[in-house]
């Protein structure tokens, strides 16, 4: 994280994700101001808070994405979360503290993954002393009385086994392992709003409490080894330090994704809806605001948690979120509406890009599949006349228009004597040309 620069942020942000500069540039500062946070001595850390963002937009500008590519850019704990999921207590929902305990789970996995890179050569090699040990047991152990001559014979051999299994030529052999089986809870908890969590906890006491049984299986020495790589590494991995290390992370790296924002935020007041939504803000605010979260894992602080919400806001606004909630977003930044010139940039320039995508695909049939220049500008010019006339979901209309374009190959593939497609701009126009001009078609296919 110290060599990840704001500047440095926005960079690799922009290999993903075209335009949008204002909201990389705030994401770009909360996620350095986490590093600076750290780096700062005494008690005068725990004062710094996080300067959380509301992005404003319309759907398919790239909000989500703009949180998702930096959370892998930081190696952060990182969940997306709909807002309209929760409900107040008392209503059909989830609780909003299910959400840090989601992260967690995240986390956890997160810490464990790397810990088992970590042990990664340690784990493959016991894993491969316990397929010698099958392929050729040691029956000299077995016997009271043995002569160094004997011990010597069988490390001898044994070495040359070991060599012939690393040089991959028992690959193939069928051998007998045993394997551990989790005891299966048939069972259901069933109870009241946001208490998921505590049938989950009940199920894995029970299952923790039952004896494993253990089974024989063959299988391949390769597929065998995997399985025990895996057993190894469970054994290496100190499970009270992955909790400790998942802990520290979510507390002080950790980033909630909060999508569709603006459907918890009511229009007026009276009853109805809009009782529940406000309810959901309340419950919301101690979360954002700093409080303790206690998970199967212990109890978590969210005080230094940072949320990006994110929301449309067509029938909304910002301010007309509870007081209190607003106060704990201080940073506001508007996503602008894509153009031509957007759409063309998002068709090739991302690492992703969705031309890209398509052609791998159709290379997976030995087909050679190629735009030029002008055909890529007119799908850009179809997708913002689209999205002009009829609702606008930014980039994600270029889906549907490319599926709609692509179909044909899509669906012929493979065909016989076809390695190379050439779609032009006279192609794009006539495959679309019906769709587009007939409104009701369009409203149902684009």
């Amino acid at each position: 994280m110290k060599e990840l620069t704001p500047k440095q942020i926005v960079k690799e942000l922009n290999r993903y994700i075209i335009g949008q500069n204002d909201a990389k540039k705030a994401v770009a500062i909360a996620l350095r101001n986490r590093w600076r946070r750290q780096q700062v001595e005494g008690s005068l850390r725990n004062e710094i808070m996080p300067n959380n963002i509301i992005m404003i937009g319309s759907t398919g500008v790239g909000k989500t994405e703009i949180a998702r590519r930096l959370a892998s850019l930081s190696n952060a704990p990182f969940i997306k979360v709909e807002a309209s999921k929760f409900t107040e207590v008392g209503y059909v929902g989830r609780d909003v503290e299910s959400m840090v305990r989601d992260l967690m789970d995240t986390s956890i996995s997160l810490v464990e993954r790397e810990k088992e890179i970590e042990v990664a050569e340690l784990a493959e090699r016991l894993a491969n002393e316990r397929v010698l040990d099958i392929l050729f047991p040691n029956e000299i152990k077995r016997k009271e009385k043995q002569s160094e001559e004997s011990k010597k014979r069988y490390e001898r051999t044994r070495e040359k086994m070991r060599q012939r299994l690393n040089d991959g030529k028992f690959e193939n052999k069928i051998i007998e392992i045993k394997v551990s089986d989790e005891p299966t809870i048939g069972m259901q908890v069933f109870g009241p709003s946001g208490m998921e969590d505590i049938g989950m906890n009940i199920k894995e006491m029970l299952s923790g409490s039952l004896p494993k049984s253990k089974r024989s299986k063959k299988m391949k020495v390769k597929d065998a080894r995997e399985v025990l790589i895996e057993v190894e590494s469970e054994k290496l991995i100190d499970q009270d330090e992955v909790i400790r290390i998942a802990k520290e992370r979510i507390e002080n790296n950790g980033i909630i994704f909060l999508d569709e924002i603006d459907k918890v935020v009511g229009t007026n007041g009276g009853s109805g809806p809009d009782v529940s939504r406000e309810g959901v803000q309340r419950d919301l605010l101690p979360i954002v605001e700093g409080c303790n979260v206690s998970t199967k894992y212990g109890v978590i602080e969210t005080d230094h948690i940072l949320f990006i919400a994110a929301g449309a806001f067509h029938v909304s606004a910002p301010s007309d979120m509870i007081p209190e909630l607003q106060g704990r977003f201080p940073i506001r930044v508007e996503l602008s509406k894509l153009t031509k010139e957007d759409f063309i940039k998002i068709l090739t320039h991302p690492k992703s890009a969705l031309i890209k995508q398509y052609k791998a695909l159709l290379a997976a049939e030995s087909v050679e599949l190629q735009f030029n220049d002008a055909s890529i500008k007119a799908i850009a010019e179809l997708a913002y006349e689209v999205n002009r006339k009829m609702e606008n979901i930014g980039a994600r209309r270029l889906h549907t228009i490319m599926t709609t374009l692509l179909e044909k190959p899509l669906f012929e593939q493979p065909k016989r004597g076809e390695k190379k497609i050439l779609i032009t701009a006279k192609l794009v126009r006539d495959a679309l040309k019906g769709v587009v001009e007939d409104q009701d078609l369009s409203r149902y296919i684009l």
